[in-house]
């Protein structure tokens, strides 16, 4: 049996994490996707706020979650006392192959394309700075669950603050809200809000990381689901937000067509609207790389301890009590898939598809919960409205799965053949596991 973490993770920071986990780059580049699928500003607003409904509503749900099974991996844990531990596998399987390691070398290379620009280096560069910034964020992440949570909690509130000056530029600046919230763009050929859910959730996606590292929280089970929550609103209102100041200064139609909404925006009410923009999408990559660093290597963990992955995963260094071999495996799968990016770009986006599949069947697991045990009196949170909020979050959640398949056929496809690839691996561990026991 491993030791477990040190509990090492406060309040704020643990806010700090589910909100800094979902505000990365894609709320400076996603709006434009979004803007594509539909013809006024108004449905814009419309959209975004059903997305900060699903994140609402799901942090409600995940707190209940977290409550009855506040130890280490989160949704991982939620899915294996659930439907049991192939399941959680192919949850960590995912996470690990392309899920959450892909994401780390989008943001890393993303930081590094932004980097290139504040300080005038060439695109050649771009490989050995994105390389640096994963050595950073890991052997920050390999000195201490306290530090990676100072490092992660700094860059979210800079992020925040970040998108605050973009929001008071924009209204500052721009008058046109109210006439772009009403104003139909002509020429629009097909509205749905279903694909543009698509580009939204992938934007709120990742508040759900706050959940992996509740075994180093002291009083978890009350603690987590107020930072769930608290991490939704933050995101909520930022999306929302900044949305709305986007509408002030531009058009749908030009929304939809820039391929840098929030530099063209802040372009057109001052002359250094790119580089504060560069800037902030630099502290933005860079903070969620750290934070997905510090999170989902709880799962790889918990794998090892559960012995359905490498057993040596669940070892933890014995100076700073951190699960090292977990977080460089991570991150050496992140640096391989980074220099092979023009391979791996298109599959890493696909199979967030799977995430949300995992993520809508642990919502689910709650009803499974409730019924297996009525009457926990240890759970010390339940989720108001019961059910009406977890099924809010399971519909449209199931509605964006849907609107995927059809709409993007590819993603699903690829998130599928993944997780097929993971049910040999499983097997094998399991009975290497029958073979030790």
């Amino acid at each position: 049996m491993s030791q477990p973490l040190k509990k090492s993770i406060n309040f704020f920071a643990l806010i700090m994490i589910a909100a800094g986990s979902s505000i990365g780059s894609g709320i400076f580049i996603s709006p434009s996707d979004v803007a594509g699928q539909l013809s006024s500003g108004a449905q814009i607003i419309v959209v975004w706020l059903i997305g900060g409904i699903v994140t609402m509503t799901g942090a409600l749900s995940f707190g209940e979650l977290a409550a009855r099974h506040p130890g280490t991996g989160g949704v991982y844990i939620y899915l294996k006392e659930a439907y049991g531990d192939m399941v959680a596998f192919l949850y960590g399987w995912c996470n690990l192959t392309v899920i959450t390691s892909g994401a780390i070398a989008a943001l890393c290379l993303a930081f590094a394309r932004y980097f290139s620009i504040i300080f005038h280096f060439g695109s050649g560069f771009n490989i050995p700075i994105a390389l640096s910034a994963l050595l950073i964020v890991t052997v920050i992440n390999m000195l201490g669950a306290k530090l990676s949570a100072i490092f992660s909690s700094t860059l979210t509130v800079m992020k925040v603050l970040g998108i605050g000056i973009i929001v008071i530029i924009c209204f500052s600046y721009g008058s046109h809200l109210l006439t772009n919230l009403h104003k139909v763009d002509e020429g629009t050929v097909k509205i749905s809000f279903g694909i543009a859910l698509v580009g939204v959730l992938w934007s709120y996606g990742g508040w759900h990381h706050a959940s992996y590292v509740g075994g180093e929280v002291n009083n978890a089970q009350k603690v987590l689901p107020k930072a769930l929550l608290f991490g939704a609103i933050i995101i909520t209102l930022a999306y929302i937000s900044v949305n709305a100041a986007y509408l002030s200064v531009m058009t749908t139609r030009e929304i939809a067509s820039s391929t840098a909404v929030a530099s063209d925006a802040l372009s057109r009410v001052t002359m250094i609207g790119g580089l504060l923009v560069a800037v902030l999408i630099g502290f933005s990559t860079f903070g969620t790389a750290g934070i997905y660093t510090l999170s989902a290597p709880r799962i790889y963990f918990k794998m090892g301890e559960d012995r359905t992955f490498f057993p040596w995963l669940s070892d933890l260094h014995p100076k700073f009590g951190t699960p090292m071999k977990a977080v460089l495996l991570q991150s050496s799968w992140a640096a391989v898939l980074m220099v092979f990016w023009g391979t791996f770009e298109k599959l890493t986006t696909y199979v967030v598809f799977m995430d949300w599949i995992f993520m809508t069947m642990a919502a689910i697991g709650l009803f499974i919960f409730r019924r297996r045990e009525p009457e926990t009196s240890g759970t010390k949170y339940k989720v108001p409205f019961f059910p009406i909020v977890p099924m809010i979050f399971i519909g449209i959640s199931t509605w964006f799965l849907i609107s995927t398949i059809f709409g993007r056929p590819y993603q699903a496809v690829a998130g599928l053949i993944l997780m097929g690839i993971g049910l040999p691996v499983y097997f094998y561990f399991k009975k290497q596991n029958a073979v030790l026991s």
